[in-house]
């Protein structure tokens, strides 16, 4: 039997587990990429370096699909422990000091950012003016992925368009979007009166869709319709729509600008149409993060006037 001894660990040892942890609940190479955004090369070597180092396969991978070997799984979940406790660790430290310290990590879905109703900017001043010590990191990105993070501690807070549950997540609700059906000013339909334009009509038309598992009311909407494609970002789903070769629903707000300039037209607006919720979510913890906690306070604070019955 091999006697394996292993020694202190680095930093960057460290960083191959998060990696390999990421990619275990990413279910593979190619999902990790998007989470982890680096190459697939990249994520291989730092698991075939980890492997060596840990003198022990953790994984199947190739044309039979990724699966942990035994000692894989063994390793998964001590190194969940151990990060979980890193965490439990960073915060602890972090709230030793008269005013929260440390980093708070924060990311949005697209466009949330400068949308004048999340109030992000006047967030960010407040909780600066507040916590001047405290190191804030935010970023975009898409929903699935900041849900995970939220949950696996590599994210505190995101704000997100709100499309289902999770448990182990707190939500906080701050305004509804309501999204109609648009087509861009090079579709047939652009110039075609609604009084014309029925059900049969629009279910032949080339929908493009955000690619996730959609909630109760947006999928009593796109069910019957021909899912032709995926556009997650408000930007990428744009420009399909100016192509003239497809239609999208997007929140009114989004659409706002290129309706006024005769870009974009709302299709049926009385039928096709749904409301989705935008909401602050963070990891349920019975540790402390004063940093994490200011930041929602702050939020909840300048929201005091969020609507008392979110749509969902």
């Amino acid at each position: 039997m091999t006697i394996k001894i292993l020694g202190q660990l680095s930093d960057f040892e460290l960083r191959q587990l998060r990696i390999f942890k990421a990619v275990v609940e990413c279910e593979g190479f190619s999902a990790a990429e998007t989470q982890l955004n680096i190459s697939r090369p990249t994520i291989s070597n730092h698991i075939a370096n980890l492997e060596s180092r840990l003198k022990m396969k953790l994984c199947h991978r190739g044309r039979g699909g990724f699966a942990l070997t035994e000692e894989g799984t063994a390793v998964y979940e001590q190194t969940t422990q151990l990060l979980d406790q890193l965490e439990r660790f960073r915060n602890t430290i972090n709230n030793l000091g008269s005013s929260p310290s440390g980093q708070l990590r924060v990311a949005l879905s697209d466009t949330l950012s400068l949308d004048k109703r999340c109030l992000l900017p006047e967030i960010i001043r407040q909780f600066h003016l507040s916590a001047p010590n405290v190191e804030l990191i935010v970023d975009i990105e898409q929903m699935a992925t900041m849900e995970k993070s939220v949950l696996n501690h590599q994210l505190d807070v995101a704000i997100i368009p709100y499309h289902r549950q999770l448990e182990g997540l707190n939500y906080s609700h701050l305004f509804t979007d309501v999204n109609y059906l648009y087509c861009g000013n090079l579709h047939p339909l652009f110039d075609t009166p609604d009084t014309q334009i029925d059900d049969r009509l629009i279910i032949q038309q080339k929908l493009i869709h955000a690619g996730l598992t959609p909630h109760e009311e947006v999928y009593q909407q796109i069910a019957n319709m021909n899912l032709v494609g995926e556009s997650y970002f408000y930007e990428s789903r744009i420009a399909m729509l100016l192509s003239g070769c497809f239609i999208s629903f997007l929140p009114e707000e989004i659409a706002r600008p290129y309706v006024e300039r005769g870009e974009l037209r709302a299709l049926c607006p009385a039928q096709r149409q749904f409301r989705l919720g935008v909401a602050v979510i963070s990891r349920k913890s019975s540790q402390p993060n004063r940093a994490k906690e200011l930041f929602l306070q702050t939020i909840r604070s300048i929201h005091q006037a969020a609507e008392a019955a979110p749509p969902y």
